[in-house]
């Protein structure tokens, strides 16, 4: 062990709290990482970790100079009830766009952190190229998306867009695909083919698609239906994505 922290009040305590806040994460290019689990892929993977903290007693990543914390300190840097027995602090991912994408998924004004780590891991087991945040969404580091996404958050690239113009420059060369409800203008999942380069979009389950989305769908693209009973009114989020992903793409891994 290179140190010791037996104090809430610790500066570096204090530093490493605050990125349970949205703001701070953003100004520092910084997130905390919860579990084992969570930590050993981001070693895994090459993510640069500033700080790997351990509860007393705890010997795992030994290797890495971790810090020594008491039960108090480990409670107080965690966001969860039950705290962890290793929290970390890592560099956020910066990546690029490639034109060799052809599989994106685009979620509009997601505010559930969970949700949004569980359509990660999902579109990872599923080959997507990567994740469009789209207008007003939940921060893509935050600790419960990270822990939702249960290592596979920095698997693929995932990149915030809030303005209409940049989103039509950057996806010119995909079909636009809306997720809506039946209407005589959608295609039934199960007759919808996946070929071609695709923007899959994503409302949220109590708004679903914006107006602009829409449009953009009916101009250049496609819009399908999820089949199911006609008692049933729409499916949690993080559902209907692994729905479509696995219908279009589960034979093309």
């Amino acid at each position: 062990m290179t140190q010791k922290i037996t104090s809430v009040n610790n500066d570096i305590v204090k530093e490493t709290v605050k990125l349970q806040q949205r703001k701070y994460r953003a100004e520092s290019g910084l997130f905390l990482l919860e579990g084992e689990k969570c930590i050993e892929e981001a070693i895994e993977y090459g993510i640069k970790l500033e700080h790997i903290f351990v509860a007393e007693g705890y010997d795992k990543f030994s290797a890495y100079n971790p810090t020594e914390v008491t039960e108090a300190v480990i409670s107080k840097i965690s966001t969860t009830t039950s705290a962890p027995k290793c929290v970390a602090v890592g560099h956020q991912l910066k990546r690029d766009w490639s034109n060799k994408f052809k599989r994106i998924v685009l979620l509009e004004d997601i505010k559930d952190a969970g949700n949004l780590g569980t359509i990660i891991r999902t579109s990872c087991a599923f080959s997507v190229d990567g994740i469009i945040l789209y207008g007003d969404t939940v921060d893509l580091y935050n600790p419960k998306c990270v822990r939702a996404s249960v290592g596979n958050l920095w698997k693929l690239p995932v990149f915030s867009i809030k303005n209409f113009s940049e989103l039509e420059n950057l996806t010119k060369d995909f079909i636009p695909v809306s997720t809506l409800p039946k209407s005589d203008n959608t295609t039934y999942l199960n007759n919808f083919s996946s070929e071609g380069k695709l923007l899959l979009m994503f409302g949220t389950e109590s708004c679903g698609l914006s107006d602009e989305l829409k449009d953009f769908a009916q101009k250049n693209g496609r819009a399908i239906t999820i089949e199911m009973a006609e008692s049933v009114e729409s499916l949690n989020l993080s559902i209907s994505v692994g729905v479509i992903l696995y219908k279009l793409f589960a034979n093309q891994r």
